[in-house]
């Protein structure tokens, strides 16, 4: 059989991924929108991303390799890896997305989809509408870097940025300052970010490692959202510190799968349903605790 007749290939590049749900959401898309495709896990050396990605391209044998996301820590680098680059890669300056385009047609093309798949999640599946609030972005690392510019984007009266490298926190807003709009935007140590925020999202790694919360509780207005980029156990330290102080806590699930629905867009044309999706997801994460 020619590898023009099989199904295309796809997989999540990082270290770790064996716990990555990103195989099952984009199988649940596949069969949802009726699309042939592969897609795998592939773990990569942390000494050796380039390399591997460029040998997962090049391995066209059993089907056509045409892309792939990219999770911690490897997302710096996955955006010097391509020759094009979205506009929200480029503000964001790190790639989640990389579609394996043919030197004919431009070379590889970068993207960045985590951003616009946070802002659907709170929006649209956690009902929230960003427009006129306050937001508290806790993080300035490579997460926080993808989501700043779509969070601009839903014009938000307030946007601070806090982190415990003050300077790493101000070059993402200088950054940015140019799409801020009518929105304050500024930068801040994690105990000077204030009080009173409607949206509070931890784009750190503190709930991975097991770290205590970085910022005070009374960032939280009553009722805000607080909404973690971590899912499963390793959110569940943020989640139960915000609803102890009268907030309601969102995992990262929800973005998890909007972020792929926008890379499934970039990769195949089609834009897929996520609520189902989020559902199955949610349930087979349920039944695995159980």
């Amino acid at each position: 059989m020619s590898s023009a007749a099989l199904p295309d290939r796809y997989a999540v590049a990082g270290n770790p991924v064996e716990h990555s749900q990103s195989p099952f959401i984009h199988a649940e898309f596949a069969r949802q929108t009726s699309q042939a495709l592969i897609y795998e896990r592939l773990l990569c050396p942390l000494d050796g991303f380039a390399n591997a990605i460029r040998a997962f391209a090049a391995d066209n044998g059993a089907g056509a390799v045409r892309g792939c996301n990219v999770t911690v820590p490897f997302k710096l680098e996955a955006f010097a890896l391509a020759a094009r680059r979205t506009p929200r890669a480029e503000l964001a300056q790190a790639a989640n997305t990389l579609r394996f385009d043919a030197e004919s047609d431009g070379g590889w093309l970068a993207d960045n989809t985590d951003g616009v798949g946070l802002v659907r999640d709170i929006e649209h599946n956690a009902g929230a509408a960003l427009a006129g609030k306050r937001v508290l972005l806790i993080g300035a690392g490579g997460a926080a870097a993808g989501a700043l510019g779509p969070l601009l984007d839903a014009r938000p009266a307030a946007l601070v940025v806090a982190n415990r490298t003050l300077a790493k926190a101000q070059e993402l807003v200088t950054r940015h300052a140019g799409i801020a709009g009518a929105s304050a935007l500024a930068a801040c140590l994690p105990h000077e970010a204030g009080s009173s925020f409607d949206v509070v999202i931890n784009a750190t790694a503190s709930s991975l490692q097991g770290d205590a919360v970085p910022v005070n509780a009374a960032v939280l207005a009553p009722g805000a959202l607080a909404l973690d980029m971590m899912y499963g156990p390793a959110a569940q330290g943020f989640l139960a510190w915000a609803e102890a102080h009268g907030a309601r806590g969102r995992d990262g699930l929800g973005m998890l799968v909007e972020q792929a629905a926008e890379a499934f867009f970039v990769w195949r044309g089609v834009r897929p349903a996520s609520a189902p999706v989020l559902a199955a997801l949610r349930a087979r994460l349920a039944a695995k605790v159980h």
